[in-house]
């Protein structure tokens, strides 16, 4: 049976139009009902919940960005109700239905990039907090990134201008496979997410898909998100086949 929640989010996804410049994205306000909203803000985690994203994933630099896993042994450090609330916001986020939603949403764009192969993909659900002085240089994010889903929740609009940046390069010809976060000065902003309640900015993972977080320079600034992203779990390539070639072909798992 289908929540009320996720079958919005279906519905504001789904029918959603691409900006295509300078990368495949969009923005949308309003994406899950606004009593299902006033319920997540009702279970946010207390700050003392998450841990600095050092001692979850395998990255450094990043010293003012604390999270929550969605694995059990993580959600079972929350008080019951909120163990709950999260758990099944997970069970409905993370059972294949979304995420076959989004691979069909971006399917043009898979095709492109991974053009006559068989690829497999696993999608990431991770709750962040941000603080003062969090900041991200321009990049276009993993090479095994394929789309990435940001749940901006802040409480109210006060956090408006600390979302996520669009950047293009002053190269314009320059492009980044994936990695290293750049110079500041290299690039030129071209537009900043709005950071409001209950909405979501979500783009493509390209060459030139350059984007990052201004200085966070609010004091006692807590930023809360939710990340959702997709990844390249594995990629084969295609066998020779003895009939005629009739076109790039896609297939994708889950």
């Amino acid at each position: 049976m289908f929540s009320d929640a996720e079958l919005q989010l279906a519905y504001k996804v789904g029918n959603e139009q691409f900006n295509m410049f300078p990368f495949p994205h969009f923005f949308i306000p309003e994406v899950f009902p606004g009593d299902f909203y006033r319920e997540l803000q009702h279970n946010m985690p207390d700050p003392e919940a998450m841990v600095p994203i050092e001692q979850a994933r395998p990255v450094k630099g990043y010293k003012e960005r604390f999270v929550l896993g969605f694995e059990d042994k993580h959600l079972e450090t929350l008080p019951e109700s909120k163990r709950r609330f999260w758990s099944d916001f997970r069970d409905w986020m993370t059972a294949g239905r979304f995420s076959s939603l989004v691979l069909h949403k971006f399917q043009p764009f898979i095709q492109e990039r991974f053009n006559g192969q068989s690829v497999q993909f696993n999608d990431e659900l991770l709750l962040v907090q941000d603080v003062t002085n969090y900041k991200l240089g321009p990049h276009t994010d993993a090479p095994r990134k394929v789309v990435t889903m940001l749940f901006y929740l802040p409480p109210d609009e006060s956090q408006k201008h600390l979302g996520t940046s669009i950047y293009v390069p002053n190269d314009l010809d320059f492009r980044c496979p994936g990695g290293p976060h750049h110079q500041r000065d290299q690039f030129s902003r071209l537009r900043t997410m709005p950071f409001m309640p209950n909405s979501l900015f979500a783009f493509f993972k390209t060459d030139n898909s350059f984007h990052g977080v201004e200085p966070v320079a609010d004091p006692d600034t807590r930023r809360w998100l939710l990340l959702y992203d997709i990844y390249v779990r594995q990629v084969e390539q295609p066998k020779p086949q003895p009939q005629v070639n009739m076109g790039p072909k896609l297939k994708f798992s889950f």
